[in-house]
């Protein structure tokens, strides 16, 4: 485990692609996941890739990597703004936590401008569009030494 990187995405990212496209895209969370697989292969990485609307499961998952592995990459969809739960077990973690949004969060609604995950985060992305998720695969590889 200690060469996989956990990519975790919350409620209705599994349906990327077909919701509002005009703020997620067109590619679907599929798409996403060949992708990170890819380039985490090329660090020597390996990728664990879930996707869950249930804030227990996300939870468990972080449970799950939280010691040994290379890092977490979470989009936690709207349990950004509302999961205290997941913002605890995120500080449980002693592995690099990269908290990723494909919409630039602070140019939508003012609920969605406050995010509990930034709190145990190493760092975010938001903007980027699914760019951000291997942005964030980059900079793990980037923080254990990979080149």
């Amino acid at each position: 485990m200690r060469d996989t990187i956990l990519i975790l995405n919350g409620p209705n990212l599994n349906l990327l692609g077909q919701r509002e496209p005009h703020i997620y895209g067109h590619e679907t969370l599929a798409d996403v996941e060949a992708r990170c697989r890819t380039l985490a292969a090329t660090f020597g990485l390996a990728i664990d890739f879930h996707q869950s609307n249930a804030e227990h499961q996300l939870i468990d998952w972080i449970h799950a990597y939280r010691v040994g592995s290379a890092g977490i990459v979470i989009n936690p969809g709207a349990y950004t703004h509302t999961s205290i739960a997941i913002l605890d077990a995120l500080n449980a973690c002693e592995v690099p936590i990269i908290e990723c949004h494909i919409s630039n969060v602070h140019r939508r609604e003012a609920f969605r401008h406050h995010s509990y995950v930034s709190l145990a985060a190493t760092a975010v992305m938001a903007g980027f569009g699914t760019q951000g998720y291997e942005l964030a695969v980059r900079h793990i590889a980037h923080l254990r030494g990979a080149r």
